[in-house]
């Protein structure tokens, strides 16, 4: 059999009871994670645009519109306009091999086909469980060689809703693997256009779509190429290059689960490269108690990284997401970094831009390279020449540290508002998210999500 074949195979096999019931209460986190990113999206303009342009289309009222009163489209463009809300606030989640964050589309697409077709809170965490396999053991294919040539982690990402839909409409393994096939030669997305413009949350409206329409078009027959994945110039060839590891997408297939290993949440704004940087210069600047009057220089380090990406000085959103220096700077002043360093308040703060140009790279940590796994490690100098390390080896929020409800939920509370929903809308869609394993349907969770 094809890979694709191999893959759709065990995916479609796999029963809600079999999946370990941490995978699924992950799932339900992702959702609750999502939902809270897209709230702070609602009113960014390009997340409007896509909403203002799929409610003038209209069509059948198949699935909600998160925030949106009682607006419902066909599942398609639900699940596109809700993608979009979720990443523009860059506040979603991360996979920590390749930053693809494919619990947007999975989110997206799987409570907008469970609206539509009724289906249960276990229905869809399994879903995601499987979606989230997909697009992992796919991207994972491709690293690195994709991102250096130039290609957008969408890639990988628009597997997740292919199958996760594909589960949802049960199609039956042979109807996925074409599910998959059709993906792999539909999606497409640039990495430069992503970090320099809201073209990223683009990408995921594209991602969380055309992964849909693969598995729609599979359900009533049509057919794709199913060796397209390890085929000569096929889609891990051309993506990932000579050397793709095609094989590995079904290498032990079953024996773990990547949503358990390699999802990070984002418990901060911003690119989750970045993180780390943030997190150990606020390590730093706390265990040494030091005041951002008394730094005379910061450097940073982490395996590869030669010259700081992105741009130094932040003036919006996305500069700040994809600034690295505004992350150290920012932990270093405040001894903390937090979803208020996503407003233009902390974006323009003189002491954070002052101490942006005491930010320089280091030589590379000594030690296991292997270890980072988007960690960074944080020195800072004083005036009076002390110097205080920290060491972030993974982000916080990452699965793998154990992240459980306690931080979703704080993020959920610091974000929600900002759809806004009320306190009591708040508490009642975290209950339902949380309860998702046991529920009929998504109705409850879908009505909690209604606002004025």
């Amino acid at each position: 059999m094809t890979i694709a074949e191999t893959l759709a195979g065990l995916l479609v096999a796999t029963r809600f009871e079999d999946l370990p019931e941490r995978t699924t209460d992950l799932a339900a986190m992702i959702i609750a994670s999502t939902l809270a990113s897209a709230a702070a999206g609602r009113h960014i303009r390009s997340a409007q645009i896509i909403r203002d342009i799929e409610l003038e289309r209209g069509g059948r009222a198949d699935a909600s519109v998160w925030f949106e009163g009682e607006a419902k489209l066909p599942a398609v463009g639900a699940a596109r306009v809700n993608a979009l809300l979720s990443d523009a606030a860059a506040s979603d989640d991360s996979d920590l091999r390749n930053i693809v964050h494919a619990g947007t589309p999975l989110t997206a697409t799987a409570l907008a086909l469970a609206e539509k077709l009724g289906a249960s809170g276990a229905d869809v965490l399994a879903a995601i469980v499987v979606g989230y396999e997909a697009a992992g053991r796919i991207g994972e294919a491709i690293i690195p060689r994709f991102d250096f040539r130039g290609h957008h982690g969408c890639m990988g990402a628009a597997f997740g809703p292919a199958v996760a839909a594909a589960r949802l409409l049960r199609l039956d393994a042979r109807q996925t693997a074409h599910a998959i096939a059709l993906t792999a030669t539909s999606i497409g997305g640039l990495a430069k256009a992503a970090a320099t413009s809201v073209a990223r949350e683009y990408h995921a409206g594209n991602a969380t779509m055309l992964g849909m329409e693969a598995a729609l078009a599979a359900q009533r027959g049509y057919i794709g190429e199913l060796a397209i994945l390890e085929m000569d110039r096929g889609f891990c060839q051309l993506f990932g290059g000579p050397d793709a590891d095609a094989a590995g997408i079904v290498r032990d297939l079953g024996r773990d689960w990547d949503i358990a290993t390699d999802l990070a949440f984002k418990l901060v704004p911003g690119g989750h490269p970045f993180h780390a940087f943030g997190e150990a210069a606020a390590n730093a600047a706390s265990d040494g108690d030091i005041a951002p009057d008394e730094i005379a220089a910061i450097v940073v380090s982490r395996p590869g990284l030669v010259k700081l990406p992105g741009p130094a000085h932040p003036t919006d959103l996305i500069d700040m997401a994809h600034s690295p220096a505004y992350f150290t700077a920012a932990g270093a002043r405040d001894k903390r970094f937090g979803w208020e360093h996503a407003g233009p308040g902390k974006i323009a703060d003189p002491v954070i831009h002052a101490l942006i140009d005491k930010v320089r790279v280091g030589p590379p940590p000594a030690g296991n390279p292997a270890a980072y796994r988007q960690g960074a490690t944080v020195s800072i100098e004083t005036t009076t020449g002390r110097h205080v390390t920290s060491t972030v080896l993974v982000p916080k929020g990452a699965a793998c540290l154990g992240t459980g409800w306690p931080e979703i939920e704080a993020k959920y509370r610091a974000l929600a508002p900002l759809a806004p929903m009320t306190p009591e809308r708040i508490e009642a869609s975290l209950a339902a998210c949380r309860g998702l394993r046991t529920a009929p349907d998504v109705s409850g969770l879908a009505a909690s999500l209604v606002t004025s």
